[in-house]
């Protein structure tokens, strides 16, 4: 079980510096990490059922409403990717999904200064963007990152709601939000490295959060993408499939 008093920047015991390791033994560590991110999103199932049941609701009760991530860094590089995947495989509206990013699209491909601080930024980007009826999904693995959490603040004040997910405890962006989710991963192989199971345990949160809501939205039936999109010849193919399961 993951320490408490253990946080995303904390140095990893002796034991796991992977530069005094042999090859076997620091791949060893960095797997035992993976398996402690999902051990990590399995212990805050209650709290993820919360949220993605509200996103269902805010979502289905509106129209217009639509799903915005927002972060910065790698948490937000994770979010997009879980985000472009709906319309694809659940065929959800591309004028239904959003992203409020730290340093704007460029910051997806490479680093920009400062941009995880600069919280006028985030006030800036929700009132451009965000609505009462919408939902934003926040997400920093030190739950303390200013654009996120001025960017959940902001869009909660306007009525939106919000979900704040982060890998440490106490952390400000969960209090913040109408929904928190703390994934608590602690110490990790590099320290402070997000890539590492901190990201791993937030793609795993986000695809259980997306895909439930999708599920109860009708896209998935019988256990197939009902709504898929076919946009290629391995796509068109699948579609016969699905069509041959639904129609039986």
């Amino acid at each position: 079980m993951t320490n408490r008093n253990s946080t995303t920047e904390s140095q990893p015991h002796e034991s796991r510096w992977l530069d005094r390791l042999s090859n076997e033994a620091a791949l060893a560590v960095m797997a035992e990490d993976q398996h402690a991110a999902a051990v990590a999103v399995q212990s805050a199932l209650t709290e993820i059922e919360a949220a993605a049941e509200a996103i269902v609701t805010r979502l289905q009760g509106d129209a217009q409403s639509r799903l915005f991530y927002a972060g910065a860094g790698t948490s937000i590089r994770i979010g997009v990717q879980d985000g472009v995947e709906l319309t694809p495989t659940f065929d959800w509206p591309e004028d239904r999904l959003g992203f409020i990013i730290a340093g704007g699209e460029a910051a997806l491909m490479r680093s920009v200064e400062n941009a995880e601080d600069n919280a006028e930024a985030a006030h800036q980007e929700v009132a451009a963007k965000i609505t009462a009826s919408d939902v934003l999904i926040g997400l920093a693995a030190s739950g303390s990152t200013p654009f996120t959490c001025a960017a959940v603040e902001a869009a909660k004040a306007k009525g939106a709601l919000t979900i704040g997910i982060a890998n440490n405890a106490n952390a400000p962006l969960v209090a913040k939000a109408d929904f928190g989710i703390t994934l608590l991963t602690g110490a990790k192989s590099v320290a402070g490295s997000t890539r590492m199971k901190a990201g791993t345990a937030q793609k795993i949160c986000l695809n259980l959060i997306s895909t439930l809501v999708m599920v109860r939205l009708g896209r998935v039936k019988q256990g197939v993408m009902a709504a898929m999109r076919p946009t290629n010849a391995k796509l068109r193919q699948r579609q016969q499939h699905i069509d041959a399961i639904l129609n039986r």
